[in-house]
């Protein structure tokens, strides 16, 4: 049959694209559902300008000649489309090279518009034998000319392919988004189980031992802090200080002897700092900070509030087991990290280990 080869080349264009275009009906579902990636989104473009090509000539010319026709337009369209955005605008004008661009552009739009040209009459003539097109020098600048409009539309092409990148760069992050509320959702689930459970127990251990209720009390709230305050950007002063509070008082019960902790409070319990911000000099004391061994362990803690300022001290004695990493672990570069990004340049940190004790100081801002 005459439309054989046609009907041939078609189907090798569908099974080679099988696994991201099933068909155009398909695709067109994709496309209105918004579900469609930039790459099917083209193939669907270029396969109605092929239709709207074919369809166009059809009634006049016949199947054969209609699909030929559209082919070969179809196909140099995308040759000036894609050699443009793809590579010569990348290339050469995006770095600069806008005289080897232009003459590149130059170098494009003629030849392929003179190949079109031929290749269309060439078919012409083959199914016209009775009626041959002659080339001449207005038909090539009419190719030409032609081509550079299709130049011309490919910037109104690389628009639009950035548009849906963008447009759907931005329903995947909305999706992660919901995504990740939903997830946030299900594990608040069991914590709010586990304090549920704690209190119970609390109040039976209330009965036979309230010390240990007391604490069974604090670990829930620091539970209860990592939950629904530490994923704030900021929480009050007298929430921090609480749970700041709630964390020496565990860590207590770790320590064989009596461990002497002065904590001085002078603040606006209204103010707000971001969460877990003092937690690093409260955790290195206890880590490195305390001989365990010692009954003569003495720390002592102040937090004012200030002229506008939050004015955090630790400091307590070096004892000959503690290490380096009080001063030069990673807990302060990363505290030092956190602090240069919440507040640029105004906060002081400083570590001073001048015998017989160590000290840790913050100065920031508060809200």
């Amino acid at each position: 049959m005459a439309g054989q080869p046609l009907i041939e080349y078609k189907c090798r264009i569908i099974e080679n694209n099988r696994s991201s275009l099933k068909s155009p009906v398909i695709l067109s579902m994709k496309f209105f559902s918004g579900q469609a990636t930039i790459t099917q989104l083209q193939w669907l473009v270029w396969v109605a300008v092929f239709f709207i090509v074919f369809f166009s000539m059809l009634p006049q010319d016949g199947f054969l000649w209609s699909g030929s026709f559209a082919l070969v337009n179809v196909s140099f369209y995308a040759l000036i489309i894609y050699g443009n955005i793809k590579f010569l605008f990348p290339v050469y004008y995006q770095r600069g090279k806008k005289v080897q661009y232009v003459l590149c552009v130059i170098i494009l739009l003629i030849g392929a518009g003179l190949t079109r040209g031929y290749l269309i009459i060439s078919l012409y003539n083959s199914f016209n034998p009775g009626k041959p097109e002659t080339w001449s020098f207005g038909t090539a600048v009419n190719y030409v000319l032609a081509g550079f409009l299709t130049y011309m539309l490919s910037f109104i092409f690389r628009i639009a392919i950035a548009y849906f990148a963008l447009k759907q760069q931005s329903e995947k992050i909305l999706a992660q988004k919901s995504q990740a509320e939903l997830n946030l959702l299900k594990s608040q689930v069991q914590p709010h189980f586990l304090f549920n459970t704690l209190n119970n127990i609390y109040y039976e251990a209330y009965r036979e031992a309230p010390r240990t209720a007391s604490l069974i009390e604090r670990l829930s709230d620091i539970m209860r802090y990592f939950v629904d305050e530490s994923t704030k950007d900021e929480v009050s002063l007298q929430t921090e200080i609480l749970f700041i509070e709630n964390y020496i008082a565990l860590e207590k019960i770790r320590i064989r002897h009596e461990t002497e902790i002065h904590f001085t409070k002078e603040c606006n319990g209204e103010a707000s700092i971001p969460p877990m911000l003092l937690m690093t000099f409260v955790e290195n004391i206890f880590k490195h900070g305390i001989d365990k061994s010692s009954s003569q362990n003495i720390v002592d803690i102040s937090l004012i509030h200030k002229d506008g300022y939050l004015l955090f001290q630790t400091r307590n004695h070096i004892h000959d087991k503690q290490t380096q990493k009080a001063s030069h672990g990673f807990g302060i570069q990363n505290l030092r990290k956190r602090l240069t990004l919440l507040f640029g340049t105004k906060f002081e940190l400083n570590i001073d280990r001048t015998d017989p004790y160590f000290t840790a100081f913050l100065k920031v801002p508060l809200s």
